[in-house]
């Protein structure tokens, strides 16, 4: 199964920041945009490279490494909250083409956590994706129930790119298996799983709402 945890001390150390409830907005943020680039050198390290020769200014022909698809990625944008993680996203593809799309989901409170959440996508813009040479990269940085992510992943799939990246900072153990079981050959990063939703379809632990925590 491609699901990556990036689990390691630095990032672990970044959501620590995140979850408490006295990082204020600016931290939180920047926070996200920290993530945002340790998530996308580790989906660099996935991606497809040649093996090159090259001459160093000493003379010397050495081999070395060329990722070449550093130049076939686009990155989704899911508005609001993922807009700072996109940011950190895009120091580690700065070549990347950039498409926005932005849903919401209807709120609700029942007695027990939500199996599905209504969502509407009002609104897209998706530059051209080449079919099996561009990496998408969807980015949302928290994955609940993933009623947001199974709809936006439907508008992707069908233009049938190299490869399709997840990639969020919290997802649910129940989103992380809906998920994978509608779209097995995705591949997901995120840097924890929690094990619980609320009865209005929040992650717990978690670390509350990313988009009001990000800007106000």
């Amino acid at each position: 199964m491609p699901l990556y945890v990036i689990d390691k001390p630095i990032t672990l150390h970044i959501l620590t920041q995140l979850r408490d409830k006295n990082t204020d907005q600016i931290n939180f943020r920047k926070n996200l945009v920290r993530l945002g680039r340790i998530l996308g050198y580790e989906i660099a390290n996935t991606l497809d490279y040649d093996i090159v020769e090259i001459e160093t200014p000493l003379g010397y022909k050495t081999k070395g490494i060329n990722i070449s698809d550093l130049n076939n990625i686009v990155i989704i944008n899911i508005l609001r909250a993922s807009i700072p993680l996109v940011e950190g996203l895009l120091k580690a593809f700065p070549a990347a083409r950039q498409g926005v799309i932005a849903a919401s989901r209807v709120e609700i409170n029942g007695k027990e956590a939500p199996k599905e959440m209504d969502v509407t996508i009002y609104y897209k813009k998706i530059p051209t994706i080449r079919p099996k040479i561009d990496n998408v990269i969807i980015a949302d940085p928290m994955i609940a129930t993933a009623s947001t992510m199974l709809k936006v992943l439907d508008e992707i799939v069908n233009k049938d790119p190299k490869r399709i990246y997840i990639v969020s900072v919290i997802s649910s153990e129940y989103g992380v298996t809906r998920i994978l079981s509608k779209y097995p050959s995705v591949y997901f990063f995120t840097v924890t799983i929690d094990p619980e939703l609320n009865n209005k379809g929040y992650i717990l632990p978690g670390l509350g709402d990313a988009g009001d925590r990000a800007f106000g």
